[in-house]
């Protein structure tokens, strides 16, 4: 069952609460819109999905049938405030890290280090993944109880939400080499595919990713979305780039904060809290807990989507493609970047 983190004063003794129950989750599939659901399917593109048998072609992503669906109550029900922020990223891209950072950083005067809610749960627990939590109770998830400032993740691209959400919210994006992305990707939906499916090979994937068709990809459209947007409205989109938080992660941890308003104060500085805080989430103390390895701590996404808090740890490298794609399929995808990228001032990945 889903969780995520309300703010307790009891540090690892906070009370998780939860998004769905199971019973919930079967009324929302049978009853809530599953006409139009449908409809709208069947009139859509498709093709191979990375972790289920398809994809669906919509307003210029691939989306699975579950986001679609989520995409559509986020449309019709839900309600932003201006207070909320949102983290975005296509798939594989420093979700994971970004989720606790800006939780640890959002509750910094309710915890402590050395107790923390992090050392007890995965990061994917500290707020809710939008795209599918949505519909996981009946009718919609009501997130009118989650404290302000409430924080959200979504892997949607930046045209498919609703300009209401867009126009009130703040958004901070992630991004990486494209390269990273792919490889990281694909270990991950390979975790996760239906095994009633056979396994996608990684020269298939590859195939696939470079001409856009992936969960949520192009990979290229989605980060120049959010890019655009944050060159057009820096002061409602912080676009941030996994390798330069590998390199300074207290340099990308203070403009984050900044951002969300809620800048470090010159003593909290003096006394190493941004120290503590990369501390704490960085990659080696996260995946190193027993709740990230294997010791029963999971996310529930949809009816039929659990994924172990174990799965989202893999390397948490730069440069990591290096032991997977050959030369000839570098330079592909680097050509590919380069093409799609031209003139936006963006740069990703392109080594000289």
């Amino acid at each position: 069952m889903s969780t995520y983190v309300v703010p307790d004063q009891n540090t690892c003794n906070y009370h998780p609460t939860s998004i769905n129950g199971d019973n919930q989750t079967h009324q929302t599939d049978q009853h809530h819109q599953p006409s139009l659901h449908e409809t709208l399917l069947a009139t859509l593109p498709k093709n191979k999905g990375w972790r289920s048998e398809n994809v669906f072609l919509y307003k210029g992503f691939w989306l699975s049938s579950e986001v679609i669906k989520g995409l559509m109550l986020i449309h019709n029900h839900f309600k932003p405030q201006p207070t909320d922020i949102f983290l975005a990223a296509f798939m594989k891209c420093g979700t994971t890290w970004l989720k606790a950072l800006m939780f640890a950083t959002a509750n910094r005067h309710r915890y402590k280090f050395s107790d923390h809610p992090l050392l007890c749960t995965g990061p994917q627990s500290a707020f809710p993944f939008i795209d599918t939590h949505i519909f996981l109770d009946y009718p919609v998830t009501n997130f009118d109880h989650l404290p302000v400032p409430r924080l959200f993740a979504t892997h949607f691209a930046h045209g498919l939400l609703p300009t209401s959400m867009l126009s009130t919210c703040k958004f901070v994006y992630v991004c990486r080499d494209p390269k990273d992305a792919f490889v990281s990707k694909w270990h991950f939906m390979s975790k996760l595919r239906s095994k009633e499916l056979t396994p996608l090979e990684f020269s298939e994937a590859y195939e696939l990713f470079c001409n856009g068709v992936s969960e949520y990809g192009p990979f290229w459209d989605h980060a120049l979305g959010y890019w655009k947007a944050s060159q057009e409205s820096p002061d409602k989109i912080l676009f941030l780039k996994y390798e330069d938080m590998k390199r300074s992660p207290e340099v990308e941890l203070k403009k984050l904060a900044a951002f969300m308003g809620m800048a470090f104060t010159a003593e909290e500085e003096d006394e190493g809290v941004v120290e503590e805080i990369v501390k704490l989430c960085s990659f080696e103390n996260l995946s190193g807990l027993t709740v990230n390895q294997g010791g029963g701590g999971g996310q529930k996404f949809t009816a039929k989507v659990v994924v172990e808090n174990k799965d989202f740890f893999r390397k948490g490298e730069v440069g990591d493609w290096k032991n997977y794609l050959t030369e000839e399929m570098k330079h592909r995808i680097d050509m590919i970047t380069r093409d799609k990228l031209k003139d936006s001032g963006l740069t990703l990945g392109l080594i000289k």
